[in-house]
């Protein structure tokens, strides 16, 4: 009897050990997503590109479905050189952002949904936790994927970063489907070493072409500290793990 007390007891800790380090249906639907392909109901019809996520259905739908998901809570998702980005002010109100770099584009503070390819290796003192990305202090992750992949590596219980949605944020009347899904040019703050540009609207590049040859070249005249770069891969083969962020 003691030893089948035991092994439920047991069995109870890992149910909930894992149901702490699950994502919910929202968030890995976000993170999974494929965002901007052509609607496969609505491919034949102008502006059919999947740019807003329900979610409470968890997929991505086009301007022509919205109709049908009028009553759900919505998420706009955006777009820079192909690749997703949130609205901080919106992503915020869903699940806890600290340490995950934000990048101011067109005005607005964006965080990117999943890491991004790297050209090559290049050395910091502050990189991603996950995927090794420079960043800028005090950040520790480069996307919202970075952060949640290491928090569910570190066995951590993504509740404790996570809100409960408040529908009324997420409204059909709050998306802006006025063609200003896909943003122009990155950032104030830094991305890669080789990719910094100023802010800018299309219809400003022309005017702009000095201020982006100005900042190209206080890019080369910055330094960063070396040190030591573990990927969250290297981690598990047994290199000293980082120190959990405060």
């Amino acid at each position: 009897m003691v030893r089948e007390g035991q092994e439920e007891e047991e069995e109870e800790e890992m149910i909930m050990t894992v149901a702490a380090t699950t994502k919910p249906a929202w968030l890995e639907g976000l993170i999974a997503e494929t965002f901007f392909s052509s609607c496969g109901i609505h491919e034949s019809r102008r502006k059919s590109e999947q740019t807003v996520f329900c979610l409470l259905c968890c997929l991505s739908v086009c301007p022509h479905c919205l109709p049908s998901h009028r009553s759900h809570p919505l998420l706009q998702v955006r777009r820079y050189v192909y690749h997703d980005v949130v609205r901080l002010s919106d992503l915020e109100k869903l699940i806890d952002c600290s340490y995950v770099q934000p990048y101011t584009i067109n005005g607005a503070k964006v965080i990117f949904i999943n890491q991004r390819p790297q050209s090559r290796a290049k050395v910091s003192s502050n990189v991603c936790f996950t995927c090794d990305r420079i960043l800028q202090e005090p950040f520790h992750f480069c996307s919202l994927s970075c952060k949640v992949d290491y928090l569910i590596y570190q066995g951590d219980d993504l509740s404790s970063i996570l809100y409960r949605i408040d529908e009324s944020d997420f409204t059909f009347a709050s998306l802006r489907m006025d063609g200003h899904d896909q943003f122009g040019e990155i950032s104030t703050m830094v991305d890669d070493a080789d990719d910094i540009m100023v802010i800018s609207d299309q219809s400003e590049q022309g005017n702009n072409s000095n201020k982006k040859e100005k900042k190209k070249k206080k890019k080369k005249e910055s330094n960063y500290f070396p040190g030591m770069v573990l990927s969250l891969g290297s981690r598990r083969k047994g290199a000293p793990h980082r120190a959990p962020f405060s």
